[in-house]
């Protein structure tokens, strides 16, 4: 009698739960939902019935997108080129830098390498408005302001999540395979490139895909630091679809809006179960 009655509660809560978690993910999906239906609305009705769907009159067809990337002067593929260089820029840098830096870290066990540990951690709590200024005069002074250099200034602000990972997980490594590594005659590179790297991939994977959202998404840094007369990403050019007297085409926001974030949903999507692993392995272990 007593477990029938505990597996009814249980089965009450799990459908409750499930009842609450899909009504927070139906709040989270309905703005993509109507980005995706505005984007082959005509200009006109975007605002006018903004969660009507595209029929009859409101049909604009492909007409948005191809506005949208031929709009003004600066080209649409051009703004995705530096979004993706500079993407896959910044996330090759945090992953092998921050791998490498919390190996160290995990291994010397200083206290100066603890200092620089919790600096880390503590780097992740501090907002980005509280720099941004003084970060874009000097990324001015420094010349960071390209699309190949901003990569550098993307890898101090994702360090400190991706440290926090690396070390969790390097801290559940045997210490007994780097002690066999150096009896066979490796150096600390060859170590941690031929023994550590690999074991790492699992966070590897995670830290990557997570920064990869991060850096395709954001729109602060870059414009703040790149000059947008030469170099735009897809979030910026975005911004600048605008007409005579600031007027806004909606329909064509809505549809390069949909371009920018169709391969994010693909790419979290087919990769989700490897954030998973890679968080519990890197932040939960030691």
């Amino acid at each position: 009698m007593n477990k029938q009655k505990n597996y009814s509660k249980e089965r009450r809560v799990k459908t409750a739960l499930t009842v609450v978690f899909s009504i927070i993910a139906v709040v989270y999906v309905l703005p993509v939902v109507i980005v995706l239906l505005n984007s082959f609305k005509l200009n006109t009705f975007v605002k006018t019935a903004t969660f009507a769907l595209p029929t009859g009159e409101m049909w604009a067809g492909f007409t948005n997108f191809i506005k949208g990337m031929t709009f003004g002067n600066y080209p649409f593929l051009k703004s995705v080129l530096y979004t993706v260089i500079i993407t896959l820029a910044s996330t090759f840098l945090i992953c092998l830098c921050t791998s490498m830096a919390a190996w160290y870290i995990s291994r010397v066990n200083s206290r100066l390498c603890k200092i620089f540990y919790y600096l880390f951690v503590f780097s992740m709590v501090v907002p980005f408005q509280m720099v941004m200024f003084t970060l874009s005069k000097t990324a001015d002074t420094l010349h960071l302001n390209t699309p190949y250099t901003i990569p550098i200034i993307y890898l101090g602000f994702g360090a400190g999540l991706a440290v926090f990972m690396f070390s969790g997980f390097v801290k559940a490594i045997p210490m007994e395979i780097e002690e066999a590594a150096a009896i066979d005659g490796c150096g600390p590179l060859r170590t941690f490139f031929n023994v550590v790297l690999p074991m790492l991939w699992p966070t590897m994977i995670s830290v990557g895909i997570l920064e990869i959202m991060w850096v395709w998404n954001d729109y602060l840094l870059p414009y703040l630091v790149l000059d947008r007369n030469e170099y735009m990403t897809i979030s910026i050019h975005i911004q600048y679809l605008q007409g005579s007297y600031g007027a806004v085409d909606l329909g064509a926001t809505m549809a390069l809006i949909l371009l920018s974030i169709i391969p994010v949903i693909v790419f979290y999507l087919t990769c989700q179960k490897h954030i998973i692993k890679g968080v519990a392995a890197g932040a939960v272990k030691g």
